[in-house]
């Protein structure tokens, strides 16, 4: 290494230094120094630089630890997402179980809605045909004066005639104030708007025999929309009792003291009495203070009744007309008894006569032997009514 001595002049010039070896040792020495500070300087850049190397390696295992653990997280991740996406499917294949659960149900639901929707509907139908049924059915109306009570064990039905058959419109009672049990009736509508007659029976309660009784009390022929009913109808009685006439005479031919016991009998041996239908009879009555007594049955007015000089007679054979003898025992008929002739249902178990009264005496009179008394007609008490479609 050179030393280079610079030297500035001045106006007393100094002489230049001698070099001598100890300084040129030191300066050899000084470059040894030098030197090795140099090396040192270089051995700690080196060691510097294994250090940075060290650190530079440490980085890079602590980046690779990172990677790893990255790999690991990763990995991690991956397996969680695969556990998630196994989980997911799973959660999918379970909403999709449900979802199937949910669609059966709502398949199940919906059937099952669509049976009870059947169902209402098929009630709804049922309900319209009933309603068509109803609608199908028509109201006839019925009034009555003077319709009594029948009886116990009969009941009034009523029935339209149509085509020549009767069909029944239904069955009623009357109490004994003459009250109806009913007034309307529902009727097939077909069957009443082409009716061309109504009638009215009697009819034994309870009744098994679906067609009508030979017992036809009133009727009439529609005539438009209503129908006029009386007995006079030819389905009912067929008769105009408004002109009947007749009377009784006082007396006892069975009885061997016959002049003196003739208050003790009556006999009817004029009556203007029209033929009954089948199922209809006449009867004879005396009604006292012990209540009604009946005199027997008769179809005509001209002919003995049914049990001839009757249960209470004498001996002696009596006349081939209606009426009986109170012989025994004894009953005076001019001590408050009245004489009554009905029309009456047969066969007919009612213990008293009928509310049909063609001819009455409210009073019998002592009129002597074989003394003749009229009677009262008493047709306009006989029910009437009508019939409205």
């Amino acid at each position: 290494m050179a030393i280079f001595v610079i030297s500035a002049c001045s106006q007393a010039k100094t002489p230049a230094p001698t070099v001598t070896t100890e300084a040129m040792a030191k300066s050899d020495a000084m470059q040894d120094d030098m030197k090795k500070g140099d090396e040192m300087q270089k051995e700690g850049d080196m060691a510097k630089d294994d250090m940075k190397k060290d650190d530079s390696m440490k980085k890079e295992g602590a980046m690779a630890d990172e990677d790893m653990k990255k790999d690991d997280s990763m990995a991690k991740d991956d397996s969680m997402a695969k556990d998630d996406s196994m989980a997911k499917d799973d959660d999918m294949a379970k909403d999709d179980d449900m979802a199937k659960d949910d669609d059966m149900a709502k398949n199940d639901d919906s059937m099952s809605k669509d049976g009870d929707m059947a169902k209402d509907d098929d009630m709804a139908k049922e309900g319209d045909m009933k309603d068509d049924a109803m609608m199908e059915n028509a109201q006839l109306s019925l009034s009555f004066q003077g319709l009594a009570n029948p009886g116990e064990g009969w009941a009034y039905e009523g029935w339209i005639i149509v085509d020549g058959k009767p069909v029944s419109t239904g069955v009623f009672t009357v109490d004994d104030k003459g009250m109806a049990s009913a007034a309307d009736f529902q009727v097939d509508a077909h069957a009443l708007k082409n009716a061309t007659a109504f009638v009215l029976t009697i009819e034994p309660s309870p009744d098994s025999d679906p067609a009508p009784s030979a017992i036809h009390l009133i009727g009439g022929n529609f005539d438009s929309d209503s129908a006029t009913l009386t007995v006079a109808h030819p389905l009912a009685l067929g008769a105009d009792f408004t002109d009947v006439t007749g009377s009784y005479i006082l007396g006892a031919p069975s009885s061997k003291m016959g002049a003196e016991d003739y208050r003790k009998g009556i006999w009817w041996p004029a009556l203007s009495l029209p033929a009954l239908p089948e199922s209809w009879v006449y009867e004879g009555w005396v009604v006292g203070p012990d209540g009604p007594i009946s005199t027997g049955r008769f179809a005509s007015g001209d002919m003995a009744d049914s049990d001839g000089n009757g249960p209470t007679a004498g001996p002696n054979p009596g006349p081939a007309f209606p009426g009986q003898d109170f012989i025994d025992p004894a009953i005076d008929l001019t001590s408050g008894y009245a004489a009554v002739i009905t029309i009456e249902p047969e066969p007919d178990t009612a213990p008293g006569p009928f509310f049909l009264k063609p001819l009455v005496d409210k009073n019998i009179e002592d009129a002597g032997d074989h003394g003749s008394q009229d009677m009262t007609n008493q047709a306009g008490s006989f029910p009437t009514g009508a019939a409205m479609r």
